[in-house]
Formats: structure tokens, C-alpha cells, sequence
């Protein structure tokens, strides 16, 4: 079976047990952006609670973080962890989206995504996993999302070699999926959940959807 083959194969298998996913949590592509980088080295119901710290507020805006001091955003997002780090890191992007493009989200995405995403990757705190989140689920753009459980079940599955590196899977899946945003979406909020349930560092293989596959 080719590599186009099994992925969409893998693909159908996760959404017909597991169902759509309709990722990514967040009511505006703002929050969504604050949530990809609030979500680093934290689990999500933190970045929850941070986000709504910031809604209180009514700070959720390129504008209202614009406005707050760094310790005032600090501590606003205390409860997502290292939150004098992901405050500042969340000012830079804040400040670099002002000086860039006016504090205008809609002005950032009319960029095309190859040049954006070299864009995101230059602020500081912004790594490849989060710069493709925020592209994929705040900008809706076909960019495929890599993550620790993307790696884990592929390698395991030997579908990948497990020192893969991020662009070495970011194209082995965008070389052999349709450029489909909607799927991506879809396939890596679907890939997180196969993650959480069943491949975990302890894996319990026998109730996994994906077993046929290994």
C-alpha cells in the first residue's frame, strides 16, 4: 500500500471512532493564537484558565494585550506556567503584529503561508509546532501541525524513523495528503486524541483504532 494510501487509510480509521474533533478550541483567531502560545509545556484546561483571566478583562484583543504591561499580562496568564515567559512571549508577538501589520490580523493572513510561517519562526518563542497551529487553526491555512504524539505514533507505527526531525514529518504527511486545510485540521486534532487515549508512553495497543496498523 503507498504512503498516500495508508495515511488516509489512518485517517478514516481515527474519524470513524473518534468522530470529528472540531479543533482548535477559541472563539477568534486572537484566541486561538494566545492558546497555541500559552499551550507550550502546559496542558490545556491551564491555558483555559489563563484565556479566561485575559477575557475578565476584556483584554482579549491585539489592542488590550497591546495595552498591558508585562507584569500586568503575567499575571493574567499565571496559570498556564512560566507565565513571566509566555507573557513576554506573547507581548513579542503582540508587538512584532503591530509593527508588521498594524496590530491587523486579517492583514498578517493575506500573507501567503510559506512567507508567513518564515515570518512567525523569526519572534522569539515562536517554534515550528506553534507557528503551524497558528496558521492551520487561527489562519486557516494548509500547513500540517507536528506534534510529540504525531511523532510517537508514526515512529511506532514505522511509518517514520523515530529521529525524524519536525520538517522531515511536516512533509512526509504534506507530500502524501491532498493540500486540504479542513483535513490537516482534522487529522491532527484526531492524531492528539489517538495520543491522549491509547498511545501513550505506556501503550495500550489492544483498544487502539490504529491496531491493524501496526
Amino acid at each position: 500500500m503507498s504512503k498516500k494510501n495508508t495515511l488516509l487509510k489512518i485517517y478514516r480509521k481515527m474519524y470513524d471512532s473518534l468522530g470529528p474533533q472540531q479543533w482548535w478550541p477559541g472563539e477568534t483567531p486572537f484566541e486561538i493564537i494566545i492558546g497555541a502560545i500559552l499551550t507550550q509545556n502546559t496542558n490545556w484546561s491551564n491555558v483555559e484558565k489563563a484565556i479566561n483571566n485575559i477575557k475578565k478583562v476584556n483584554k482579549l484583543t491585539p489592542k488590550g494585550i497591546h495595552s498591558l504591561s508585562l507584569p500586568e499580562l503575567a499575571e493574567l496568564v499565571r496559570p498556564s506556567g512560566f507565565f513571566n515567559v509566555k507573557a513576554k512571549r506573547v507581548k513579542t508577538f503582540v508587538n512584532w503584529l503591530f509593527s508588521k501589520y498594524e496590530g491587523n490580523l486579517t492583514a498578517m493572513f493575506h500573507q501567503d503561508c510559506r512567507t508567513l510561517r518564515e515570518e512567525l519562526l523569526s519572534i522569539n518563542g515562536i517554534g515550528p509546532e506553534t507557528a503551524d497551529s497558528i496558521l492551520l487553526y487561527a489562519g486557516n491555512m494548509p500547513t500540517f501541525v507536528i506534534d510529540a504524539y504525531t511523532h510517537r505514533i508514526f515512529s511506532r507505527h514505522g511509518l517514520v524513523p523515530e529521529e525524524s526531525a519536525y520538517d522531515e514529518m511536516k512533509s512526509f504527511f504534506e507530500d502524501n495528503l491532498p493540500e486540504d486545510t479542513k483535513l490537516f485540521n482534522e487529522y491532527h486534532a484526531l492524531i492528539v486524541n489517538i495520543g491522549k487515549l491509547f498511545c501513550k508512553p505506556k501503550r495500550v495497543c489492544e483498544q487502539c483504532p490504529l491496531l491493524e496498523f501496526l
